[in-house]
């Protein structure tokens, strides 16, 4: 399955919209992204297409799953990344080989007035040392026609592997992947075992992913373009200002630099483009973080759905619905949920007849169940998110827990009116 056949299915389903017009990568692309609902795939951009909104909502996650929107929790929980792996030889991502690199050539987009210049967005960046393997998305600031600065965030496995490679004096061979199938790029961004992403991909895929290997050694998925290249120790640069999941700028730091030594790609290759702060970039960056939470609390109490909300960044505010089974159960859920998601600062619980994709409904919830002298915890002093811009700057915050939930022994009190099914 690749990153075509998917498009041909929502395309299909009427949810892809097709910009036939040339298209600048400085601003005009992103901007036209930014308002397009649902996936926009761009004909003439440098000469290329490219695609943005892949998985811009949960519609399209569903789609990817093969399930309802509402139903993407549950079939997440539980999948365990042991799908099969085959390694084959041959490839339709080595259809054309560039070995004269020029970045610029590329339809890379320059997306807000501060960027600190066109960005890589989507790309998969897979590496290995010493039989250690990673595949995770960096960002990637384009810094020369075959420069790239990639922003590696410590402690996490690419950011491990290159300091261990640096500290031997070697370099890191690397593959940078685009427009692979979206399960695969889905699955790069979820916490799973140590080189376990391909197999987690596999899982959700329910058939195999074929990698082959590259000329540095590194074996890739196929995609529609993969760079090849090093990251040499020492070599570094600036690297930002870059919006984030908040929409604000994130800091301009020293970040290693990776040399794209050769790249391969299909006939008519599809960039694939992900708008910083846009609801792909979001949706990506908390989906993975849902079923952690869903299965956390369930072992406190039963869950009926977890959401990482778009207006808390899908990173900071997580709506919980529970069917309660005693008082204290919310706290509980409150509790659990901070702890299997270290970032989240605001957590709101409610009863199982709260729709959680309404946030109108969630506000009810709130101003009908809560009481704040009993109902709210206050937690000072923690462990926030980097990506907080209200957050200390010793990486602490106080986060803040809500039960929005009914009491049990008040419960008529709570109920909802209904209109009759039938009228004689």
């Amino acid at each position: 399955m690749t990153l075509r056949d998917f498009l041909d299915r929502i395309r299909t389903s009427g949810r892809l919209t097709v910009i036939k017009e040339k298209v600048n990568a400085e601003y005009e692309a992103p901007m036209i992204a930014k308002n397009t609902s649902g996936p926009v795939l761009f004909e003439n951009i440098n000469g290329y297409r490219a695609i943005m909104n892949v998985l811009g909502s949960r519609d399209e996650l569903g789609a990817m799953l093969n399930v309802n929107r509402s139903d993407i929790i549950q079939s997440l929980s539980g999948i365990q990344p042991d799908g099969e792996i085959r390694v084959v030889d041959s490839s339709p991502t080595k259809e054309v080989c560039v070995e004269e690199v020029d970045l610029y050539s590329l339809p890379i987009m320059t997306h807000f007035e501060k960027d600190g210049g066109p960005y890589i967005t989507a790309g998969i960046v897979v590496s290995e040392y010493e039989g250690v393997t990673n595949a995770s998305i960096h960002r990637l600031m384009v810094v020369g026609k075959n420069k790239l600065a990639g922003r590696l965030v410590p402690p996490r496995h690419t950011y491990l592997l290159q300091k261990e490679a640096e500290n031997n004096g070697d370099p890191l061979p690397v593959s940078i992947v685009l427009g692979p199938h979206p399960a695969i790029a889905f699955a790069s961004t979820t916490r799973v075992g140590e080189g376990k992403e391909f197999n987690y991909a596999a899982a959700l895929m329910g058939n195999p992913v074929e990698l082959f290997e590259c000329d540095n050694g590194i074996k890739t998925p196929h995609s529609e373009i993969v760079m090849e290249g090093y990251i040499y120790p020492e070599e570094r640069t600036d690297e930002g200002p870059f919006v984030d999941i908040t929409g604000t700028y994130d800091l301009v730091r020293q970040e290693p630099v990776i040399t794209v030594t050769k790249i391969w790609h299909r006939k008519d290759p599809i960039y694939h483009g992900i708008l910083p702060a846009g609801p792909e970039h979001l949706l990506m960056m908390g989906v993975p973080y849902e079923p952690r939470i869903y299965e956390a609390v369930g072992e406190v109490t039963k869950v009926r759905n977890v959401i990482l909300t778009e207006g808390g960044c899908c990173y900071l505010h997580a709506i919980v619905q529970i069917e309660k089974q005693t008082e204290g159960d919310a706290k509980n859920a409150i509790m659990a949920a901070f702890a299997a998601h270290t970032s989240l600062k605001h957590v709101i619980v409610v009863d199982e007849d709260i729709d959680i994709f309404d946030s109108d409904d969630i506000e009810f919830a709130m101003a009908t169940r809560v009481k704040a002298d009993s109902d709210v915890m206050i937690i000072p002093g923690v462990r926030g998110s980097s990506l907080d811009p209200r957050g200390a700057s010793d990486g602490t915050t106080t986060k803040m827990g809500i039960d929005a939930t009914k009491v049990l022994a008040e419960k008529e009190k709570f109920e909802r009116a209904t209109m009759p099914k039938n009228i004689n």
